[in-house]
């Protein structure tokens, strides 16, 4: 029986060209060093940086399927104690193939580094693009609670019934740690693993499940400890990917592989923190 993940230790630009071009993947989503000196990664300019990051956009966005999307997770550049976004450096080298911006989506954490000298940073930024107009999107796959499920329309022809979806809402664009249920992977996190800088498989679950149909065919080129491959794998879907550390390699390996089986313990994006009447006595 065909495995369905592929995991391996290599560089992402030399991976993606072992994979001819085409029509491969359904998504992408990944989280790609942010050049600040961390110990799987190489400390660049940031001129160098942008144009090595420019060169893997390339070559996932000439392997993207024409419904595809692509989700690239980035916080900011620290260069002489002052902040560069990344999200805007790298927005012109996904215009640059054609890619189109569907949402600039925040995700807010309430705990990290304190910094002494300017306000602690709490956000990180997922660029989300898309390959064409066509593309796969399921929202009802990623509804959330209605804050008020019981408000109804109280004049008009609908006085009576029920004003908002009774399958929820739509999450938008600003997901925090609270109402959204994404913290970040700190020391008692079920998650955590011995990567420093994990994200949680809730910020890709969402993802997969709006933006990769059934069965499709998820990419992460900056796998890590492979929380991509956790959310993808557990809803179904395919899981290809590739890391620099072998150490990192075997550690997604064994966590998709418990995922595929449903037995990879992970805190799901639908199980909220502080929660909404239409939630309460529902925790998992």
């Amino acid at each position: 029986m065909r495995s369905p993940f592929k995991i391996v230790a290599k560089d992402a630009g030399a991976f993606l060209d072992s994979i001819p071009e085409g029509p491969v993947f359904d998504l992408t989503i990944t989280s790609p060093p942010y050049n600040i000196g961390k110990s799987y990664e190489r400390r660049m300019s940031l001129a160098e940086y942008l144009s090595w990051q420019g060169e893997i956009i390339t070559r996932v966005a000439r392997r993207t399927k024409p419904w595809g999307s692509i989700c690239w997770q980035v916080g900011n550049h620290i260069s002489g104690g002052g902040l560069e976004p990344l999200d805007a450096h790298l927005h012109p080298l996904f215009r640059r193939m054609g890619l189109v911006l569907r949402n600039r989506i925040i995700w807010t954490f309430g705990h990290g580094l304190h910094c002494k000298n300017r306000f602690s940073g709490r956000y990180e930024v997922i660029l989300w693009y898309t390959k064409g107009a066509g593309y796969f999107f399921d929202l009802n796959a990623v509804r959330v609670p209605q804050k008020y499920p019981s408000k109804k329309y109280f004049k008009g022809p609908r006085a009576g019934e029920l004003s908002c979806n009774p399958l929820g809402k739509n999450p938008g664009d600003y997901w925090d740690d609270v109402w959204d249920n994404i913290p970040n992977v700190k020391s008692n996190h079920v998650e955590k693993t011995i990567h420093p800088c994990q994200f949680p498989v809730g910020l890709a679950e969402r993802l997969v499940l709006a933006l990769c149909p059934p069965r499709g065919k998820v990419l992460d080129p900056f796998c890590g400890s492979g929380s991509t491959a956790v959310a993808a794998l557990f809803h179904g879907r395919e899981f290809v990917g590739c890391d620099t550390s072998e150490e990192y390699v075997r550690l997604a390996r064994e966590r998709a592989g418990r995922a595929a089986r449903g037995e990879e313990r992970f805190r799901p994006h639908d199980l909220a923190i502080v929660q909404p009447q239409a939630m309460r006595g529902m925790a998992r």
